[in-house]
């Protein structure tokens, strides 16, 4: 399974979102500096994202972007169905009616089970613990050897 660009960068924003979670708006130039997103880009998604409820922002010189929900109630699946409706292995599983072989077809059954997992795994895991862990393996890695 590959993960599409639009889904990394945003999860990565979310993550820097939460990190400053409750302390205000935080500028776009920050955010793609610190989780190395081209800014312009950025902008775009940004868009996406508060279209889609997971952050709000705010104008002027003070403004910048927050998480318009707590990060603990933020899962990788809610991510993923918003930034990538075409989530699926195969094509067949979104249309099934477009493959002539669909209601004989042993692997479609293999692939149903492979997205279930994903998404199950996915919908365990939240921007929170993201942001946690990201946060320690930075503290580990300023560590002096």
């Amino acid at each position: 399974m590959k993960i599409p660009m639009k889904v990394d960068y945003g999860v990565r924003a979310l993550v820097e979102l939460a990190l400053h979670y409750g302390g205000g708006p935080v500028q776009t130039a920050t955010i793609a500096r610190q989780q190395g997103i081209p800014e312009a880009y950025l902008d775009q998604l940004m868009t996406s994202l508060n279209k889609f409820g997971f952050v709000q922002s705010r104008r002027g010189p003070q403004g910048g972007h927050f998480l318009a929900i707590d990060p603990k109630d933020i899962d990788l699946n809610m991510v993923m169905e918003r930034l990538d409706s075409s989530n699926s292995p195969l094509d067949c599983l979104i249309n099934p009616h477009d493959c002539v072989f669909s209601h004989t077809c042993a692997q479609q059954e293999v692939w149903k089970t492979v997205e279930a997992s994903i998404r199950d795994v996915l919908m365990n895991i939240t921007v929170a613990q993201l942001a946690e862990r990201q946060s320690s393996l930075a503290e580990k890695s300023a560590l002096p050897l």
